[in-house]
């Protein structure tokens, strides 16, 4: 980054928008007046809190916790300005080269609202005309294969999803839903015959397998595996900590409890839920 004199006003002006935060940034990052730690980082040490940063953002929507999510929307941008500031630093890119890109991009993949291409298409024909647009691109960047250019580094429930589209796209994918589920059969019975006969990475193979089928059923159900599971979570939390709240009711807590007793509690707690029920019994 070149040498630029501290501009302390900027700093401290609450209403200067991305330009005090591109400021700080290239404070806290200067070699020989910035943030120790700031000056250590890099890449790939800054890219797990890029993600982990990106699923507080998911779980501030989630909760509608709107207040929350101002706040984790800012630390999501710093994680892009955190990035381009390295970027600058290297000759690789800028703030405003990455803002160019983007800009350029969602122009050129609305040609129906910025371009002479009509707005009356539906949903379906808009997605359709998308994707057409996405593999243009794609060739323009001479990537050879189908599933090339599908992030290794996304979640791997995401990049399953991902790689499943895009073999779709070229005619690789069960005709029906019925198909899935037979498959998840078949994998669910390999995975037990693993358990009893094969290695520990043989049966993390067959885990693998039945995971990787599941998310499938989920495209074709017209799901997203993503948010279901998230669901499954929310639920188990609910239902346990109900679980916790009437062991606590009778002195207890789930270590002084045993299996039995918490199951029959664990029923309870779903016939209460489905009642309409919100508070122990």
């Amino acid at each position: 980054m070149p040498d630029t004199p501290n501009n302390d006003a900027l700093i401290h002006d609450t209403n200067a928008g991305i330009e005090r935060l591109l400021e700080i940034m290239r404070r806290l990052r200067d070699p020989a007046s910035g943030c120790p730690w700031d000056i250590e980082q890099d890449f790939d040490s800054i890219a797990p809190y890029t993600i982990e940063e990106a699923y507080e953002v998911a779980d501030a929507i989630a909760r509608r916790d709107w207040p929350e999510l101002e706040g984790e929307l800012g630390d999501l941008l710093l994680q892009s300005v955190y990035h381009t500031a390295m970027g600058e630093e290297a000759g690789l890119f800028s703030f405003q080269s990455v803002v160019r890109n983007i800009s350029d991009k969602m122009v050129a993949r609305h040609p129906h609202v910025f371009g002479t291409e009509s707005r009356d298409k539906s949903a379906e024909q808009q997605t359709a005309d998308w994707e057409a647009i996405k593999a243009q691109e794609r060739a323009g960047k001479a990537q050879g294969g189908a599933l090339e250019g599908v992030a290794i580094g996304l979640p791997a429930l995401l990049r399953a999803l991902k790689l499943q589209k895009r073999a779709a796209r070229v005619g690789f994918d069960w005709p029906s839903t019925t198909q899935v589920i037979a498959k998840i059969t078949e994998e669910a019975t390999e995975l037990v015959e693993a358990r009893e006969s094969l290695s520990p990475a043989e049966v993390e193979e067959e885990f693998g397998d039945l995971m990787f089928v599941m998310a499938n059923l989920g495209r074709h159900l017209g799901l997203d595996p993503e948010a279901a599971l998230r669901a499954a979570n929310a639920k188990f939390t609910r239902r346990f900590e109900a679980v916790e709240a009437r062991l606590a009711i009778l002195g207890k807590t789930p270590a002084e409890s045993d299996l039995a007793e918490m199951d029959a509690l664990w029923d309870a707690v779903k016939a209460d839920e489905r009642a309409g029920k919100t508070t122990p019994t």
